[in-house]
């Protein structure tokens, strides 16, 4: 049964979002640390300036509370990235798409507009992240279950902030 559920092109909400919470709750009774990913950027961006610059990465604030090493949400990066590529090619639903369609019809074809959008749309989704102290997954699987007043208005600001973005570029009245 699950080896047939893993081929079906779309999965159902339900049963993945009982699947995140168990997950979720995995790692609270395991190790007492919620689900997020955002951290795993800090740590990297440390990891990859201790390498020009050296040890002296290590001495600064930041990186005292984020420490520049290979840290559990560096794992669960690599497994959202290979499950994702799993699960896309045994659907048979693989496949590299530098334009989305949605995108090619309202902006047209060519893709440096794209890869600059979306280049600039990480840039300030990785901000918002650290200055809201944690990412979607963060604040949305693991801070709301706490009942964190903060993970409440981060998820609210995240859910306004991206359909104000999609009506603006999509032109949604």
């Amino acid at each position: 049964m699950i080896a047939g559920y893993l081929n079906t092109e779309q999965w159902s909400p339900y049963l993945a979002g009982v699947g995140i919470g168990l997950l979720n709750l995995l790692a609270f009774t395991l190790s007492d640390r919620p689900i997020g990913c955002s951290t795993a950027y800090s740590r990297t961006s440390g990891m990859i300036e201790r390498l020009i610059r050296g040890d002296v990465v290590e001495e600064k604030t930041y990186y005292k509370k984020f420490k520049p090493i290979v840290e559990w949400e560096g794992m669960l990066l690599v497994g959202v990235f290979l499950g994702a590529f799993i699960s896309s090619t045994l659907s048979g639903q693989f496949h590299i798409q530098w334009v989305p369609s949605a995108w090619e019809a309202h902006f047209g074809p060519p893709p440096l507009f794209r890869l600059l959008a979306a280049f600039t749309g990480g840039i300030f989704l990785g901000l918002g992240a650290r200055w809201a102290g944690g990412c979607t997954s963060g604040h949305g699987i693991s801070g709301t279950p706490q009942l964190a007043e903060s993970s409440w208005m981060a998820l609210i600001c995240f859910f306004l902030g991206g359909v104000a973005t999609a009506m603006i570029l999509f032109n949604v009245t």
